[in-house]
């Protein structure tokens, strides 16, 4: 069985947690966090390069598999828009073949910008074409699931909107559903949208609380949501770390006084397997 689907049977909730590189993913795969998401904006920007889907499927699928081969636990994917429609299928199946277990892909139009960029305009595509598409995903592979983003919060369209939507998605077939917002105060609006989504269905529902993170895993469960993304945090710390590493190297001209806060070569060489 689908490894994120035998978690979500045992568990009401489950937190996942981002991974961007193979290093990454094993401080995923040895922690608490029940399975990993690969980011669009963090393996863009693990690479240096913005998220608007300028990063290649070939690129992306490389990412994917290096984390594939050094961790066990269940993956989500990150599938932006998906593509066009005739080729959406084929990433489907290509990540099908390389063991992830979920893929969610957002309503908005090719090429999007990131949604948390304030500055973007969030153009959302026809739900009947983004419908289109997740049938057409679902055609070609019964096992991977496929989560339909709703980015109506997110493009400042309506509550209903959203709900009209993740109707016509999950009448194409949809797995589950993940609600997307940039709240930054109460996260009320995802609450409310979580009300209303239970009040019609019994499907997995998402959640990624990046702006509204001080709201705890028990009050999202308790709100109905199945799945935590923690979506971009080892990236953003890592980012921070070796900013400070840089600077302080370069201020010194010698790397002593980092002494105590990096990782030392024996921890590296341990959590490679280099040594057992």
């Amino acid at each position: 069985m689908n490894k994120l689907k035998k978690a979500l049977k045992e568990r009401d909730c489950i937190q996942i947690l981002e991974a961007h590189n193979g290093l990454s993913g094993k401080i995923v795969e040895n922690s608490g966090f029940e399975g990993m998401w690969e980011s669009s904006l963090t393996d863009s920007g693990s690479k240096g390069l913005p998220d608007t889907e300028l990063v290649t499927m070939d690129s992306r699928l490389a990412t994917i598999r290096q984390i594939r081969e050094v961790t066990t636990k269940p993956m989500i994917v990150d599938g932006d828009t998906g593509g066009q429609l005739d080729h959406f299928p084929y990433w489907v199946k290509r990540l099908e073949y390389i063991g992830v277990e979920a893929v969610i892909i957002e309503d908005k139009c090719y090429p999007k910008k990131n949604s948390l960029d304030k500055s973007a305009s969030h153009i959302l595509e026809d739900p009947d074409k983004f419908a289109a598409k997740i049938a057409a995903g679902k055609k070609v592979s019964k096992d991977i699931m496929i989560f339909a983003r709703l980015e109506s919060l997110i493009a400042k369209h309506s509550m209903y909107e959203a709900l009209i939507r993740a109707e016509a998605y999950i009448k194409a077939g949809a797995d589950g559903i993940m609600i997307h917002s940039k709240s930054e105060v109460s996260g009320d609006e995802v609450l409310e949208f979580a009300a209303r989504f239970r009040e019609k269905w019994d499907l997995p529902l998402v959640c990624v609380p990046t702006t509204y993170n001080h709201m705890t895993e028990k009050e999202l469960r308790e709100a109905g949501f199945n799945v935590i993304i923690h979506a971009n945090h080892l990236l953003r710390a890592s980012y921070k770390a070796m900013q400070m590493a840089a600077d302080q190297i370069e201020s010194d001209g010698r790397s002593v006084a980092l002494n105590n806060d990096i990782a030392t070569v024996k921890d590296i060489f341990a959590i490679t397997g280099y040594t057992k």
